[in-house]
C-alpha cells in the first residue's frame, strides 16, 4: 500500500471535533499499520485559503499546514461541518467546486455535506448529515437522497457521515478498508472507543431517546442495560438488580425514565448493532409486558426524510437551527 495523501479543509466557524476526531484516527493508523508497509499509511495535512489561521466555532484557533491554492494531487479530501448548516465564504465553495472532483475520495463530516452539495459534488447520491439537519439538506438540495438515520453512508468514491462523532466511525471504516481490521481495532482501542459502530447503525440510541433516572437503583439498572445489551434483560432479572418487586420496578422505571420497559425493548432492540445485536433466530429473554406497563412510545422522536424530494413538514427544516457541525 502506498501512502495516501489526506487533506482536511479548514475554514472559520467549522466544528473543531469534526476535524480533530477523524484526523486523529488517520494519524494513529500510521502507528498500528501492518509491519510490512515501507512508508506511512497516511500523509495527513490541513489546509485553508491563503494558509491563514482559522478560528473554530468553539473559539479554538487552528494554524493549517498548507495553502489550499498549492494543493495538487489528493487521495482523500475531508470537509468538516460547522456554521449551523450554513456555508462558509464563497471562495471556499469555489475551491471545492474546482478541486473536489480531482480527489480520489470525497469525505464529509456532519454538516460538511452541505459544502459538498453546494459545490455540486453530490448530485443524485445517497448521503447523510447531522440528524437535525437532514430535512434542511433535503429541502435545499432536492437532487440528493438524504438518509437521516445511518451514522455514515458510502456510495462509490463519496462518503458522508452523521453528527459530529460519527465522523470518527467513518474514519475507522476507511482505515479498515485501507489497512485491515486489526489496524482499525487497534486505533479504536488506543482512542478508547466504546464500540466501532457499523455505518448502518442509527444516529439515535436508547440513551439519547430517554432521560436518566433520578433514583439511584433505577439509574444503576438503566446504565447496566446500556453496558450489557446481550445480558438477561427480563423484567424479573432487572427488578432483582434494583432490589424491587417487578410491579414496583415497572412503574418506577416508566416514571423516572419517561419510557416504559416494553417501549425500550420493542422500539430500540431492532436498532442495536454490533455487540448489542441478537443473533437471528435466538429467542429473546424478554417476557411479555406486564399488564400495568405504560403504552410504548417511539424510541426516537425524529421525522424520517423519505427522499430528497420530500419537503419539511415544519418550518424547522428550512431554518438555521442551533446545532453545529
Amino acid at each position: 500500500m502506498r501512502t495516501r495523501r489526506v487533506l482536511f479543509v479548514t475554514y472559520p466557524g467549522m466544528h473543531s471535533l469534526d476535524l480533530t476526531g477523524p484526523l486523529e484516527v488517520f494519524v494513529n493508523a500510521n502507528d498500528y499499520a501492518p509491519a510490512g508497509l515501507r512508508s506511512p499509511a497516511y500523509d495527513v495535512a490541513t489546509g485553508s485559503l491563503g494558509g491563514l489561521p482559522v478560528r473554530t466555532s468553539s473559539g479554538l484557533q487552528i494554524t493549517p499546514d498548507v495553502d489550499l491554492a498549492t494543493v495538487a494531487d489528493l487521495d482523500m479530501l475531508v470537509v468538516p461541518g460547522g456554521l449551523q448548516g450554513g456555508l462558509p465564504d464563497p471562495p471556499v465553495i469555489e475551491w471545492l467546486r474546482r478541486h473536489g472532483s480531482r480527489a480520489r475520495q470525497l469525505v464529509s463530516v456532519c454538516t460538511g455535506t452541505f459544502l459538498l452539495a453546494e459545490a455540486g459534488l453530490l448530485a443524485g447520491r445517497r448521503v447523510t448529515t447531522h440528524w437535525a439537519k437532514c430535512e434542511q439538506l433535503a429541502a435545499e438540495y432536492p437532487d440528493l437522497h438524504v438518509l437521516p438515520e445511518p451514522i455514515f453512508v458510502r456510495e462509490g468514491a463519496v462518503a458522508t457521515s452523521g453528527g459530529v462523532t460519527a465522523g470518527i466511525d467513518l474514519a475507522l471504516a476507511l482505515v479498515e478498508e485501507d489497512c485491515g481490521r486489526d489496524t482499525a481495532l487497534a486505533v479504536a482501542r488506543d482512542m478508547v472507543m466504546f464500540l466501532r459502530r457499523p455505518g448502518d447503525q442509527s444516529q439515535f440510541s436508547v440513551q439519547l431517546a430517554t432521560q436518566m433516572a433520578q433514583r439511584r437503583p433505577v439509574r444503576d439498572v438503566q446504565q447496566w442495560i446500556a453496558e450489557h445489551p446481550e445480558a438477561d434483560l427480563s423484567l424479573a432479572a432487572l427488578a432483582r438488580r434494583a432490589s424491587m418487586s417487578p410491579r414496583h420496578f415497572t412503574r418506577a422505571f416508566s416514571a423516572e425514565v419517561g419510557m416504559s420497559l416494553d417501549a425500550m425493548w420493542s422500539g430500540c432492540a431492532s436498532k442495536r448493532r454490533g455487540v448489542g445485536s441478537r443473533t437471528p433466530g435466538t429467542a429473546s429473554k424478554r417476557p411479555p409486558a406486564p399488564a400495568d406497563t405504560a403504552h410504548p412510545r417511539r424510541c426516537a422522536a425524529h421525522s424520517s426524510v423519505r427522499s430528497a424530494s420530500a419537503r419539511p413538514s415544519t418550518g424547522a427544516g428550512s431554518s438555521r437551527c442551533t446545532h453545529s457541525g
